[in-house]
């Protein structure tokens, strides 16, 4: 949680970043919810942007990263991944997980993605 002071009426008063307070809520209820159904991508996948929210991109890219490494196919975690990495310097590496994202798409048949994915991509390298 973050706190910082403000001054009103000549007076300081706490203050409470609410939305990392909610984040840090989610990320623990979320962490119940994979202690008890550790197969379960879906929560992975909000768990990492749960991360994302509060300012972990290290954790957020590691539960990206091992959700998709676990199961390749889980198409909406490469944009995710990819767009972190841009965010966060990793050119390279988003290059590599949008190319691999565009190519799982195209094998499902999932042309939003697709196309969400070459968005991205174009974006990034043009």
């Amino acid at each position: 949680m973050v706190v910082y002071a403000t001054k009103s009426s000549g007076k300081y008063r706490r203050k409470y970043n609410r939305n990392t307070h909610r984040s840090m809520d989610r990320i623990e209820k979320l962490k119940e919810f994979m202690a008890s159904s550790p197969e379960d991508n879906f929560i992975r996948h909000a768990l990492a942007m749960e991360y994302i929210k509060a300012g972990n991109d290290a954790e957020a890219q590691m539960m990206l990263e091992n959700l998709l490494n676990r199961d390749e196919k889980y198409i909406g975690s490469y944009y995710h991944l990819a767009r972190l990495l841009e965010r966060t310097g990793k050119k390279e590496e988003a290059i590599i997980w949008y190319e691999k994202g565009m190519q799982m798409a195209k094998e499902a048949g999932d042309m939003h993605s697709f196309n969400e994915l070459r968005a991205g991509y174009e974006d990034l390298i043009y």
